[in-house]
């Protein structure tokens, strides 16, 4: 039941688990229930990823129970799904390692919604899984690189080659916008507007576009990457992607999470990660360099823009002052900002405490969705 990845960074094992591989001529069997349930959630409007990242989870469910002769979702019971959640507790993957509590929370989590919408639905009398408790998950702050680190990272690509050119330009992107891995994979050309310095992020976590300052020098490398690679790897005209991979076509989630891996491990700092190391370090460093939590959440996408129960609503030139004044990237090596929200106090303290547990909760969902 463990999950591994490819060299290309794809999942195996739960990846390959579709609705599909279950019977659905049995319209009360799991298979044909999961089919329905996963035609549900797309019409509720859930993102594709979601959709994507619940079924395999549903579908190992499925499995185990029909090889414990449990054929059908109505022969499920709480203690069932108790000893589902052992099951999982004890579970040990191929390098003996246990599951984390978050992984074995975005297991359970499908299960939850799954019987319950079952139950709405009338193709159960109650709900087996009203009372199953999801796992605990640890409040970890999420890693982050110094400047110096994050400078010996950038320096990893070669510049001799397309692909160095490329990865350089994703790495500067990641480093100025704190944007999400399928946040970049999604930009289109017309997204970027080098004048005023922002890009515009269509659909991201929870389907909210925004727009998010981005700094001279990562527009500087992006114009290196459309004068002298882009035209190398476009097959297609029509193709609008911002980054491509070599056969022309969108860059892929899982090869950026594998190229940028290989940076940081080849930077030789003593610390793993990937795309989220740089959303991380991006909002550490600008808090550190005294920019108020509040912005640095818009620039993050915690909140929406129209939103103003929970965050302070702010314009994009004030973002992208901001941005500027405190980014280390923009401010140059060893400036200090002089930003008066460093003195901002205790208040915003406590709201970076609570923004960087979000992060920590991000990386752990990317982590269990792969």
């Amino acid at each position: 039941m463990a999950a591994t990845k490819s060299r290309g960074g794809k999942r195996a094992g739960a990846a390959r688990r579709s609705v599909s591989q279950l019977g659905k001529e049995d319209r009360e069997g799991f298979g044909a229930w999961i089919a329905r349930h996963l035609e549900w959630m797309r019409v509720r409007n859930y993102s594709e990823a979601t959709v994507r990242t619940r079924e395999p989870w549903l579908v190992v469910f499925a499995q185990w129970c029909e090889a414990r002769g449990i054929q059908r979702p109505r022969e499920v019971t709480k203690p069932i799904l108790e000893s589902y959640r052992r099951q999982l507790f004890y579970h040990r993957k191929q390098n003996g390692k246990a599951l984390t509590f978050g992984s074995q929370r975005a297991r359970l989590a499908p299960l939850k919604l799954f019987f319950g919408w079952m139950t709405r639905q009338n193709g159960l009398l109650w709900n087996p899984a009203s009372e199953l408790d999801l796992p605990r998950v640890e409040k970890r702050l999420p890693r982050a690189l110094t400047e110096e680190e994050v400078e010996r990272v950038l320096a990893q690509p070669a510049l001799d080659g397309a692909l160095g050119l490329r990865d350089r330009a994703v790495l500067e992107v990641l480093y100025s916008t704190g944007m999400r891995r399928s946040e970049l994979v999604a930009l289109r050309l017309s997204d970027v507007a080098a004048t005023e310095g922002t890009v515009f992020v269509h659909q991201g976590k929870g389907k909210k576009d925004r727009v998010v300052p981005i700094g001279a020098r990562a527009l500087g490398w992006v114009a290196r990457y459309l004068a002298e690679v882009r035209p190398l790897f476009l097959v297609d005209e029509s193709e609008d992607a911002l980054f491509l991979s070599e056969s022309g076509a969108r860059i892929e989630a899982g090869t950026l999470t594998h190229r940028v891996g290989r940076y940081v491990e080849a930077a030789k700092l003593g610390k793993r990660g990937s795309c989220h190391l740089f959303r991380h370090t991006m909002a550490t460093l600008m808090l550190e360099g005294g920019a108020d939590v509040r912005l640095i959440q818009e620039i993050l996408g915690h909140a929406s823009l129209d939103s103003t129960e929970v965050y302070t609503r702010v314009s994009i030139r004030h973002l992208s002052a901001v941005h500027a004044a405190t980014h280390p990237a923009e401010r140059g090596p060893g400036v200090a900002s002089t930003t008066a929200a460093s003195r901002s106090g205790a208040t915003n303290g406590r709201e970076a405490e609570h923004m960087l547990s979000s992060l920590a909760a991000e990386v752990r969902d990317e982590l269990a969705a792969g």
